[in-house]
């Protein structure tokens, strides 16, 4: 292997790669990609969902619940679903748009330190945000690790999350999540 070091740079306080921007302390979308969300027209057709949803899900760890934001879009890609645009699946894609525009930093895990869940479970999805404490420039300072979605799936919407401990799964989820 030979190293170029005209192409090599050093010391950089953050560094755009693969659509963020990694710093030391945190993760954040590069905001060129921001640009890309806000000059994203309406879909037309279910190409165009896929490539909406994929854009998004991409950048999912950034937006709190992604699941119950994107479900409406979702149901729109599937197979059997004919393409119509609603009122609902409109303010889905304006809220999904929103929620990228600019979304949270992420702070940069501390595995010395202790996460917490703020664990949510509404009618069609449950929502787990992970934070963690850390000390930044002398600091306490509470922020977001990632957050952690996903949709109520058929066999637990019959009941409530207090009836079934609805939550439950989403901590399993989570703690095996790579996010």
């Amino acid at each position: 292997m030979k190293i170029s070091l005209k192409k090599f740079h050093f010391r950089f306080e953050e560094l755009k790669a693969l659509g963020h921007v990694v710093s030391g302390l945190s993760l954040g979308i590069d905001r060129n990609k921001f640009a890309a969300v806000l000059l994203k027209p309406m879909p037309q057709n279910k190409k165009e969902i896929h490539s909406l949803l994929g854009f998004a899900g991409y950048y999912r760890k950034h937006i709190k619940d992604f699941a119950s934001i994107a479900r409406p879009l979702y149901k729109l890609s599937d197979r059997d679903t004919v393409f119509e645009m609603t009122v609902g699946r409109v303010k889905a894609f304006e809220s999904l748009r929103q929620a990228l525009t600019p979304a949270p930093l992420l702070l940069m895990p501390d595995f010395k330190l202790p996460f917490e869940f703020y664990i949510d479970a509404s009618g069609d999805g449950l929502g787990a945000p992970l934070h963690q404490v850390q000390i930044i420039n002398d600091k306490p300072v509470e922020g977001p690790i990632c957050f952690i979605s996903r949709q109520i799936k058929p066999t637990e919407a019959s009941v409530t999350p207090m009836e079934t401990g609805r939550e439950l799964p989403l901590i399993t989820n989570g703690k095996s999540s790579n996010t």
